[in-house]
């Protein structure tokens, strides 16, 4: 059977996640920007945590950690490359390493480029992808440490995982990502159609998140670099996909 999953909004504009094994018992949460809301979870559906899955070293994906464990004592798991700048780390992960979460193994994939050491989580068998701040809704990180080579590469890892995978980013940026994006592709009717989606739920107060992989391989600029139209859009019709997606994003930095 597949994990259940709980997305908890967090501070302003993060999202934490919640995987719960039915049959272990086992829960495990992706990032912990704050204790309460995710204590919350945990407490409404009497669920035990077993695991932490820390995908990179922001202070809104781990600040929450130590009260967390203070009434959720639970094994913190998180980048070997990122160890020094993490909580204190139970077992230490890098790419090709595989986790069990109750039955169900997960991949680590590293995803260097909004920070180096930054890492993924792909539960196969569930068609889920915790994916933080690398691929994103509409959208992917701000390159503060990596280069563009590295994310473009990071980005090509998670567009090649199954379309019907359930990406679920660490922030709720897909309106705005959703407007830049229309710079990018404006003639896009699968891009118009979801900013319609996207403002109607937020007009309502529900999250964009998480987003079929689907959904962002015909919408997101960044994952369609070697696209005719998003190429001339950009006037790089001949440019590799790398240099296409290094003027993107150099685009978004300063929309």
């Amino acid at each position: 059977m597949p994990l259940e999953l709980v997305t908890i909004p967090c501070l302003k504009d993060n999202y934490a996640y919640l995987v719960h094994d039915a049959e272990s018992g086992e829960t495990a949460v992706i990032d912990v920007p704050e204790a309460g809301p995710i204590s919350a979870a945990l407490k409404e559906r009497g669920w035990t945590l077993s695991h932490i899955l820390l995908t990179h070293h922001h202070w809104d994906h781990i600040d929450g950690v130590a009260d967390l464990l203070k009434d959720h004592p639970a094994k913190v798991i998180g980048a070997e490359a990122d160890a020094h700048r993490l909580p204190p780390l139970d077992i230490a992960v890098a790419e090709g390493d595989t986790l069990r979460i109750g039955g169900e193994p997960v991949q680590v994939i590293d995803v260097s480029g909004h920070t180096v050491g930054h890492i993924a989580f792909y539960f196969a068998d569930s068609k889920l992808a915790f994916t933080a701040d690398s691929l994103m809704a509409l959208g992917c990180g701000r390159l503060f440490e990596g280069t563009p080579d590295q994310m473009f590469d990071s980005l090509s890892k998670l567009a090649a995982l199954p379309a019907d995978t359930l990406i679920c980013s660490g922030h709720e940026y897909t309106q705005s990502n959703g407007k830049f994006a229309l710079t990018i592709d404006p003639d896009n009717p699968a891009l118009i159609s979801r900013i319609e989606q996207v403002q109607k739920a937020r007009a309502e107060g529900k999250a964009t998140v998480p987003s079929l992989l689907s959904e962002e391989l015909a919408t997101n600029p960044f994952l369609r670099c070697n696209d005719p139209k998003v190429k001339a859009s950009v006037g790089m019709i001949d440019a590799q996909p790398s240099s296409v997606f290094a003027e993107i994003r150099k685009r978004k930095d300063s929309f």
